[in-house]
């Protein structure tokens, strides 16, 4: 049996966090499924059209809050995750493959959620804050 003294279980401890959290970041950064791990150029204004066209808002909302689907906006998940889920989605939602929405179309409405604001914080709203 080895006996590890405490500032070398410490050390022992720091590098595996250590370890842990470099591999974690790095799993955020995964290259996706043939979408690349940044997401396009999209247009954010034809990426509102497409939202609201094919649907999207009825689910979502029509700022991505959420209602029947999960909030999708602000902060949306990492565009290859986003557009892995789109193609194949879990659950209720459908499908959209290529033959209905096109990867420019895809990085347009995802465009478009990135430009959607956090709210305001309930403690700068007058209405809200009485005193």
């Amino acid at each position: 049996m080895r006996i590890i003294s405490k500032s070398g279980l410490v050390r022992s401890t720091t590098l595996g966090v250590l370890m842990l959290l470099a591999s974690i970041a790095a799993q955020g950064q995964g290259t996706g499924s043939g979408a690349g791990s940044a997401a396009p150029a999209g247009s954010a204004q034809n990426g509102k059209k497409l939202y609201n066209a094919i649907g999207c808002w009825q689910c979502h909302g029509y700022s991505g809050q959420g209602g029947a689907a999960t909030k999708i906006a602000p902060n949306p998940i990492s565009y290859p995750s986003f557009t892995k889920y789109i193609r194949a989605p879990k659950g209720q939602m459908p499908p959209y493959t290529t033959k209905v929405l096109s990867e420019s179309g895809l990085g347009d409405i995802y465009a478009f959620l990135l430009t959607i604001p956090r709210p305001p914080d309930p403690k700068t709203i007058p209405l809200l804050n009485p005193n």
